[in-house]
């Protein structure tokens, strides 16, 4: 039986067993046990044939079905698998590898989780004005703008003093109190720097800085220099990782990485807030520069070579490189982490790569959205 097949007929009985009528009242003890107990059990009772398979070959099938399904929209089937029961569950989680060894996105804390390191996770931003919210797409196809797979969305809420993004998992619901919200932009009142904030303790395991709150940890820090030009001359912008350490882009080092969002994995909010992270103490902070476009004599204008990934000219289009300020010569990587560019009136790309998440890129592009009155 294909393995395309057996997902179906899978999810089918999933279904099958969500829909079945309550029990009459005479049987509501029966039903009281059934609901405490194993879930392998309670599937072979309801007629499960997936339930009792031996461990070594549900992994093997369940191996095969996450290589079988690279892309979206057939990525949900991986999904379903882990819908299945507690048992699929943890093991459909040991087979799927992270974004950075995979390239692929695949549960909703892949977006908070950096991206591969050989070659970029092409996404797209669409922008509605009249809303002023807008909505972060994986690219389905080679071509751009295709349909899209929803990752992210945005809504831009002006202040007395500011102006804020509120970023989310859902695309109809960017409160702040949403438990969709995964973190915020802020700019300061000149709109000429930027903090990002992470719902979520941006570091792995149990340790968080004590002097912030709640919901409010700071991750990047954007500024952008005067420009004395205008609007006809390029911008100059450096974002600060205060969550990644300057190791993690040498040979062998590594990205703080989120395993769980604490409103999925209670017992990931258990924290002791005592600690500070030891990367923050020790070590410098990752920073990223925009690569400097160069003037074309023939064209009149400033370029960069996006790749065919940019078809609009544009003051936002920028390309974001690894810099360790603290090198006695200051050198810069040549590797593109991330790049951001326009293709239509309201269509952008967005392209990004280790050690940036989709979370991170996300709002490092928003902040080329708003209206900065000291550097235009």
């Amino acid at each position: 039986m294909p393995f395309r097949s057996m997902v179906r007929e899978m999810r089918g009985e999933v279904d099958a067993i969500a829909r079945r009528r309550p029990l009459p009242s005479s049987a509501r003890g029966v039903r009281r046990v059934a609901a405490v107990a194993p879930p392998g059990e309670e599937a072979a009772r309801q007629g499960c044939c997936w339930a009792e398979l031996p461990p070594e070959l549900l992994r093997e099938v369940l191996a095969r079905v996450e290589a079988s399904e690279p892309r979206w929209p057939r990525r949900r089937d991986v999904v379903a698998c882990a819908g299945v029961c507690r048992t699929w569950r943890g093991v459909v989680r040991e087979i799927v590898r992270v974004p950075e060894v995979s390239g692929r996105l695949t549960f909703p804390i892949s977006l908070k989780q950096p991206g591969p390191r050989d070659a970029p996770i092409k996404c797209f931003i669409r922008r509605h004005r009249a809303t002023q919210t807008y909505f972060l797409y994986i690219e389905l196809t080679d071509a751009l703008a295709d349909a899209g797979k929803f990752l992210l969305a945005a809504r831009k809420y002006h202040r007395p003093t500011c102006t804020e993004y509120l970023i989310s998992l859902d695309k109809t619901d960017m409160s702040k109190g949403s438990q969709t919200c995964v973190g915020k932009l802020r700019s300061n009142f000149l709109r000429t720097k930027f903090t990002v904030y992470d719902a979520h303790p941006p570091h792995a395991g149990p340790v968080v800085p004590k002097r912030w709150p709640a919901g409010d940890y700071p991750v990047i820090q954007i500024n952008y220099e005067v420009n004395v030009l205008g609007s006809r001359g390029p911008r100059r912008m450096n974002c600060i990782m205060d969550s990644i350490p300057v190791s993690a882009i040498e040979h062998g080092g590594t990205a703080p990485t989120q395993t769980a969002f604490p409103f999925f994995n209670p017992k990931s909010s258990r924290m002791d807030s005592s600690i500070t992270p030891l990367s923050s103490q020790v070590e410098s902070k990752l920073v990223l520069k925009n690569k400097s476009p160069r003037w074309h004599e023939h064209l009149r204008c400033w370029c960069l070579n996006f790749h065919g990934r940019v078809t609009v000219a544009s003051v936002k289009n920028f390309q974001l490189v690894a810099s360790d300020e603290s090198a006695p010569a200051n050198e810069e990587n040549d590797d593109t982490t991330l790049q951001f560019g326009k293709i239509g009136k309201d269509l952008f790309t967005l392209d990004y790569r280790y050690p940036v998440s989709a979370f991170q890129a996300f709002a490092i592009c928003l902040s080329s959205f708003d209206t900065k009155l000291a550097r235009e």
